[in-house]
């Protein structure tokens, strides 16, 4: 089995520019040896875009960015043909790239957010009747900022459920944030990668041969019990509306092995299932009117959820 020196060592490298943001990161690196989307969720200024463009960076992969709009119309983002001299010619949009940022994701509009989710789900989009597949590694990191709302819209739950993860970047610890003025003293630029402290960057073979490692990661019969049963029991839950999909569990499933593979194990642990119950989870559950007024959020109410499951041993 392939190892994961390469995923610790990019790691290592995204932790030199993104500081005090070291669980964000592991998640960000989770999703994509899940080969998954991860939606990231944060006040702005807190590293959201610089975090995936320094991924891109250690990755060496082709990089798209959409700053997604109001008027940003489907053709903008999957690409449009166009009528020349000798008939219609297809000119791709920037979904067509090994790694998608779609900053402030929740500014397009529905039929746009619609184009979004055929990329994500099938990882194709088509075009005037024609369907094209997308690149291999094809990954989808959106943002969004959770305390402005004007301009927006609410992202569907089918788009939502899409999303391997939803990650949350909160504000740095204080240390953290004295060294980020200290390393701009010292001459770095969020917006040139270049200053980046970063080594040579991972090949798409490597990335493609650790996705293959983290599908022969063994996930015991027990622990698999484990994954359904976290899934299912939020939907019995009083404090939640909606609880979490089946596909839910595959999410689980499949980035707890991501966690077990960066820790060098080719096995599955209750806890690995456990600490990734919230990223997974948080965005595919609905709160009830009650639980909102009382102030308890989704990360809480799972908490309750998981103490009263027993784990396997």
């Amino acid at each position: 089995m392939t190892t994961p020196d390469g995923a610790l060592r990019l790691l290592s490298d995204l932790e030199q520019v993104v500081l005090g943001q070291q669980v964000v990161l592991r998640q960000l690196m989770i999703t994509l040896l899940a080969r998954g989307h991860a939606l990231v969720e944060g006040v702005p200024g807190t590293a959201k875009t610089l975090a995936v463009r320094a991924l891109s960076r250690g990755l060496g992969l082709d990089f798209g960015r959409v700053q997604f709009t109001p008027d940003l119309m489907p053709t903008d983002l999957v690409g449009v043909n166009i009528l020349g001299d000798s008939g219609f010619t297809y000119r791709p949009g920037p979904v067509f790239a090994d790694l998608l940022l779609a900053d402030e994701v929740n500014r397009a509009p529905p039929k746009t957010q619609a184009a979004l989710l055929e990329a994500m789900e099938e990882r194709q989009v088509t075009v005037d009747g024609t369907t094209r597949a997308l690149p291999a590694p094809f990954t989808v990191f959106a943002t969004q900022n959770p305390v402005e709302y004007e301009g927006t819209y609410p992202l569907p739950e089918a788009q939502v459920d899409r999303f391997l993860m939803k990650i949350v970047i909160g504000y740095p610890p204080e240390e953290a944030e004295q060294a980020i003025l200290d390393r701009h003293e010292s001459g770095f630029r969020a917006d040139d990668e270049l200053t980046y402290p970063m080594g040579d960057p991972m090949t798409r073979d490597e990335l493609l041969g650790m996705r293959a490692a983290v599908n022969e990661v063994h996930v015991d019969e027990r622990v698999r019990r484990y994954v359904t049963d976290i899934v299912r029991a939020t939907r019995d839950d009083a404090a939640f509306v909606l609880g979490a999909s089946p596909r839910a569990g595959v999410a689980l499933f499949q980035a707890a092995r991501a966690e077990a593979y960066l820790r060098g194990r080719d096995f599955v642990t209750p806890d690995d299932v456990k600490s990734l119950s919230f990223p997974v989870l948080r965005h595919r559950v609905v709160l009830t009117a009650e639980a909102e007024v009382e102030g308890r959020s989704s990360d809480d109410e799972l908490t309750s959820l998981l103490e009263t499951l027993e784990a396997p041993r």
